[in-house]
């Protein structure tokens, strides 16, 4: 589907506010706060400060404005008043902010305090496999080809890609 230069800057907008949204949580402490916390902190701003609403909140039913998946939660976490961040967590929110009709979705993986260097070695390696991925993007290219430089990259780093049924690839150290 194209798009016309109208809709490019309303997209952009929306991403803008996403964006913004993250830069609102790096500047917080996460350590102590509950997952359930941070979903209300992020549908405040989302709704009060920039006036636009959170997408995946109502989809299919799902009560909340974020996924927060801690260490071993692969993707999709839920989040939870008793699930609290620990330092040394390593925690994803996976956040969707609609404005004017268009929606921008993301995601960012958070190290909380004083994470173990063999987790951080494993977080930097799936990031660049992620952008080794992402390189292979153009036209004529096949999705097989991003999966192939991905698990090319993590192998090469000691890493293991596997496949978990119904949820994303896992990059395992």
């Amino acid at each position: 589907m194209v798009k016309n230069s109208e809709e490019l800057a309303l997209m952009r907008v929306s991403g803008r506010l996403l964006a913004s949204v993250f830069e609102m949580l790096d500047e917080l402490n996460l350590i102590g706060m509950s997952t359930l916390a941070i979903n209300d902190l992020v549908e405040r701003f989302i709704t009060v400060d920039l006036g636009a609403r959170p997408a995946s909140k109502g989809q299919y039913g799902f009560k909340f404005v974020l996924n927060s998946s801690i260490n071993h939660v692969v993707c999709h976490g839920v989040p939870d008043p008793d699930e609290i961040i620990c330092d040394g967590d390593i925690i994803n929110l996976d956040i969707t902010l609609e404005k004017n009709g268009f929606i921008a979705d993301s995601s960012k993986t958070y190290l909380v305090g004083n994470v173990p260097p063999a987790a951080r070695r494993l977080v930097r390696i799936a990031q660049e496999a992620m952008w080794q991925g992402i390189k292979q993007v153009r036209p004529g290219a096949h999705l097989g080809d991003i999966g192939f430089a991905i698990e090319r990259y993590a192998k090469r780093n000691g890493c293991s890609v596997e496949v978990v049924p119904s949820v994303r690839t896992v990059l395992r150290a």
